[in-house]
């Protein structure tokens, strides 16, 4: 079971994020205020989770949650400022759509730059010790894979409804061959050679 708080009786908002290694395609990250009650043994980080059970909790989530929020960073705006700052702004933006004002935010992951006037802690694999991060990582995940879909009826090519935009095989060789559609991250470099991420 997942932490329900990192200190009891406060107001405390999980953010996570969702796209950061994939070749097309937004950054979206959320924010998820829980109950102090709320108690939920299938929460887990989203990725050790089925499509099929990260519906089902982004239902229980969006329907228990006190607040929630989703914030997106575009395809233009990671090559304008890298991956990473491009994530922070998800992130600060989807807490800035919250209807109730956090007294911290628990962040997953390393790095993030202060919200005006809310202390936050960043928590390494948070996503896997408490649960308003895991629930912001569902609903992050299930908001993007969602504007892929989407978008995968117009650029059928590409595969984006099965792989969301990561560079699978099929997705490195579809680049290869119709190149790059307005959605791709023109910083993101992938060699002939290699098939690692490169930033530019």
């Amino acid at each position: 079971m997942l932490k329900p708080w990192l200190l009891k009786g406060r107001v405390e908002t999980g953010c996570d994020e969702a796209g950061r290694g994939c070749l097309a395609g937004p950054v979206c990250a959320a924010a998820v205020i829980l109950p102090h009650n709320y108690l939920n043994p299938d929460l887990n980080d989203s990725k050790q989770l089925s499509a099929k059970q990260r519906q089902q909790l982004r239902h229980e989530i969006e329907k228990n949650a006190i607040a929630f929020a989703i914030g997106v960073a575009t395809n233009e705006e990671i090559d304008r400022m890298n991956i990473l700052n491009a994530s922070i702004l998800a992130m600060h933006r989807a807490i800035e759509g919250l209807s109730v004002t956090p007294e911290f935010l628990l962040i997953d992951g390393n790095r993030f730059k202060p919200f005006p006037h809310i202390s936050h802690k960043c928590i390494v694999k948070g996503d896997a010790q408490f649960m308003a991060i895991a629930a912001a990582s569902i609903l992050a995940k299930t908001y993007r894979d969602e504007v892929m879909t989407s978008l995968s009826t117009r650029f059928s090519k590409y595969g984006w409804d099965k792989n969301k935009g990561y560079p699978t095989e099929q997705h490195r060789n579809a680049i290869k061959q119709y190149g790059l559609t307005p959605y791709h991250r023109r910083s993101f470099k992938l060699t002939e050679t290699q098939m690692n991420l490169h930033f530019g």
